[in-house]
């Protein structure tokens, strides 16, 4: 049997299987999608099995046996292969990059050396006299490695501390060979578990044979008496205020056993969720359920856009189709953006389905997501919440994917692979038959365009037309909140120059008064968004990034946002020695010292990067507010998406400009959808909710049709200007960035790149594709950690092999990537331009 292998080696020669032999012992084992150590050179390299072939048509006598097979359970699915090759294909990237993708980090791969006695010295084929007579010492180091078979030579060399020469003389000689092993990053987690006897009666007896000063060991036995299931010892122990050695007495006598068994790292074993059970459909909710539920039981793929606005029970939809899909027997996938994956919307799935539901986010240790990952290899659950990589769940009978949110940037991944959750989402719908639901107020425009007539004209397999579905009533005719714009050049014409108008300082005093909740928006954190001298005018830049720095008040620190780089608070200017060095610009730390000042004893809850990344931080915050242990919730995006809390009744968005301002086609987009949610945020429930938005440019079409929960207007404007300048959803883009140390090299390296690309663009043209290359032009943040980006971008439409031309293209830069460590990027269909 031969197996081909993609190996752990991301370059662009090795970009394609390799054929090893599968030694008989492995057969039962190795299956498409098992994970190996396989010989690759010198080196031994993880891989995974793509193919598996009776015959090669290499020479067999010049492949070599894969060397270890690392799972009994293949990791990924054969769909999933399938899938890698196609993310690496649509998406530019290494095909071993995209599988690796796919596993929890605790299966990616760390590599150990390990020694073991040298093959021809074990069959004595090379004379011993020939070999430098050996010292006792290295024979005692050769029998203790020849008793393990191999050992790792960090473990060796610290058992022979202080023979670490003889050692290495022994590798010299031959005597011992060095090979790389592959282990995972992690482990199971384990613990030591007490087992009574099958028999409880028997736990009776024996504490009526045991001596009287033995008290301890009968208290041991009477619990297990009343509790007659395994139990860690950790936790015997601290509940019978005892010590081990009672228990290891039991042991010794074998009344009890005493074995090392495997512990689930559960995130939610100390929670309890209350079941729920479905709610009572409004005839807009029955009538999306029905179409969804048809379309599942019909398995073929179908794509729905569900827009409903905020607070019109999609997630009551979500639920209850999942329910139908289940009753199926089938498995649903349900994508969140990571900072609404909040444990309010846990609580909702879990209460509802379980522990069928396996949930994956960031903010679980590496242990925790990989018990939760093994899980679902178990088929031990038929639900997985989680952020964007919960697409690569394996799951072999998916029936539907729900992505929330689905105008979310976060869906696209910004590293290698730069996958976009949505597509992979539609490719796996493909291979199983599913539905995929795209839910949100505001979805994007690449999405409302393909339910389009034209969208559906030119659709493809890989890119089908949607269906839409609508929801534009709240649950209950419940009324959408009241937004106020308020202009903030006549708030400082007046006199105002506090950072809340007079209206929203108004209704945070009358919620106080009320003992109503208030969110705060402000797109921003730190304390000052940048620092200047009011004298000569120097601002505090980084100096490895094109950013100005940061100030946060709590650390005395101005900080880069995008490397990290920090440095002490100036006192004057580094430039003309004034100490007119002032705090520019408004960040959330500074919103909430300000609040403080106002409203004397105020309760003020602040939600960012800062203060969220402690695990279960967002849990702590959250759940103090829903208690009412705080009058305000002030915080970045992450307070504007998914959260339902009965009492909020006042939202603020304090600089609505802040996304406007970027230097990205979507600005527009972006900044009506973060308002539009933030607003929804206001009288989800029984108390009416009301909206202040402050802005500078309180006549632009994004914040106007956003105070009018407008979605359709807006949509209709912006489609407009996309038209006229060829972005998407009516051209697709892909994005090149290229970075380096110096800039001349960099500049060379991009007319080469955009020649190539324009020359290459005329031959493979197709009749009625449109195609333009623009660039090379300097990146918007031009400087990123020491080093420069320039940036080339194509426009294209129509059926065009735009991965080929790419990927020709780019391998004229090949001999400046390998020589002068040049860095090409490329990014198909991009969220940011940045």
């Amino acid at each position: 049997m031969y197996a081909k292998v993609i190996v752990d080696v991301p370059a662009r020669p090795t970009n394609r299987a390799f054929d090893y032999i599968v030694p008989e012992t492995m057969r039962d084992y190795i299956a498409v999608g098992s994970r190996v150590g396989v010989p690759f050179g010198p080196r031994t390299v993880q891989g995974f099995v793509v193919e598996l072939h009776d015959g090669t048509d290499l020479d067999p006598e010049k492949l070599k046996p894969i060397r270890q097979t690392m799972d009994v359970t293949p990791p990924l699915t054969p769909e999933l292969v399938k899938l890698g090759r196609w993310i690496s294909r649509t998406y530019l990237c290494h095909e071993i990059i995209a599988l690796q993708a796919m596993i929890p980090g605790a299966l990616k791969a760390k590599y150990e050396r390990h020694v073991k006695v040298a093959d021809d010295l074990e069959t004595e084929e090379k004379q011993p006299e020939l070999l430098p007579l050996l010292l006792p010492e290295q024979e005692e180091i050769l029998a203790h490695v020849r008793k393990h078979e191999s050992v790792e030579l960090e473990s060796l060399l610290q058992t022979f501390s202080e023979k670490g020469a003889l050692i290495k003389q022994l590798l010299e000689d031959g005597r011992l060979t060095e090979i790389q092993m592959v282990k995972d990053r992690m482990s199971t987690k384990k613990a030591l578990y007490v087992f009574p006897p099958n028999d409880p009666d028997q736990l009776e007896a024996w504490q009526a044979e045991l001596p009287a000063r033995a008290a301890k060991q009968k208290q041991v036995l009477a619990f297990l008496q009343e509790h007659p299931e395994p139990i860690k010892l950790t936790e015997l122990l601290t509940k019978l205020q005892i010590t081990a050695a009672a228990v290891k007495g039991l042991v010794e006598r074998g009344w009890l056993r005493l074995e090392e068994t495997e512990v689930q790292r559960d995130p939610y074993a100390s929670r309890t969720f209350k079941p729920t059970s479905p709610l009572p459909l409004t005839p807009e909710q029955q009538s999306v359920f029905e179409r969804i539920r048809e379309a599942a039981q019909g398995r073929t793929r179908r794509v729905f856009l569900l827009h409903g606005v905020t607070g019109s029970g999609k997630t009551e939809v979500y639920l209850q189709s999942i329910q139908s899909c289940l009753d199926q027997g089938r498995e649903a996938i349900v994508l969140v953006p990571e900072i609404s994956l909040t444990p309010q919307m846990v609580e909702r799935f879990k209460g509802r389905f379980g522990n069928r539901v396996a949930v994956l986010h960031s903010r679980l240790s590496n242990g925790e997501r990989y018990d939760e990952w093994r899980k679902i290899v178990r088929r031990e659950v038929s639900v997985v919440i989680g952020a964007r990589s919960a697409i690569f769940a394996p799951f072999t009978n998916i029936g539907l994917i729900i992505i929330d949110e689905e105008h979310e940037s976060t869906y696209k991944q910004e590293e290698s692979p730069k996958y976009h959750a949505r597509d992979v989402a539609i490719a796996r719908a493909g291979e199983h038959g599913a539905s995929v639901v795209l839910g949100s107020a505001t979805p994007s425009l690449e999405s409302m365009y393909r339910t389009s007539v034209e969208a559906a004209a030119s659709a493809t397999p890989d890119r089908p037309a949607f269906e839409l579905l609508s929801m534009p009533s709240r649950v209950e005719g419940r009324p959408l909140p009241r937004v106020n714009i308020i202009d903030m050049r006549e708030e400082l014409k007046n006199g105002n120059r506090s950072m809340f108008s007079r209206a929203l300082y108004k209704a945070i005093e009358d919620r106080l008064h009320k003992k109503e909740q208030v969110v705060l928006l402000l797109n921003r954190r730190g304390y000052a968004t940048f620092v200047m001298c009011r004298t000569c005018g120097y601002v505090a830049d980084c100096p490895h990034c094109d950013i100005s720095l940061t100030y946060h008040q709590s650390s005395k620190a101005i900080r880069c946002h995008y490397c990290g780089y920090a440095e002490r608070e100036l006192a004057v200017c580094p430039d003309c020695g004034s100490e007119h060095i002032r705090h520019f610009g408004t960040g959330t730390q500074r919103v909430e010292e300000e609040l403080g000042k106002l409203f004397p004893g105020i309760r003020v809850i602040r939600m960012d990067v800062d203060t969220t990344t402690e695990k279960g931080s967002h849990e702590k915050w959250l759940t103090m507010f829903r208690n009412r242990q705080a009058d305000v919730l002030l915080g970045t995006q992450m307070v504007a998406k998914g959260l339902d809390f009965p009492y909020v009744t006042l939202v603020g968005a304090l600089a609505a400009d802040s996304v406007l301002n970027l230097p990205d086609f979507r600005a527009a987009e972006r900044s009506f959808q973060l308002l539009t949610q933030v607003a929804g945020r206001a009288g989800r429930h029984e108390l009416p909710g009301e909206v202040f938005v402050q802005t500078y440019t309180p006549e632009h079409y994004s914040i106007m049709s956003a105070s009018k929960h407008d979605y359709m207007g807006f949509m209709r404007k912006e489609m407009l200007m996309r038209k006229l300048h060829n972005y998407p959803p009516f051209h697709r883009l892909v994005l090149i960035t290229l970075s380096h140390e110096q800039v001349q090299l960099l500049l060379r390296a991009g007319e080469m790149l955009a020649s190539r690309l324009k020359e290459l663009a005329q031959t493979m043209q197709v009749d009625g594709t449109e195609l333009e290359v623009l660039g090379p032009v300097a990146s918007p943040i031009s400087r990123i950690k020491d080093r420069y980006r320039f940036q080339c971008m194509i426009k294209y439409r129509g059926e065009t092999d735009i991965s080929a031309l790419v990927q020709k293209a780019a391998a004229v830069l090949d001999d400046i990537v390998k020589q002068q460590k040049l860095t090409v990027s490329i990014d198909v269909d991009p969220q940011v331009l940045m």
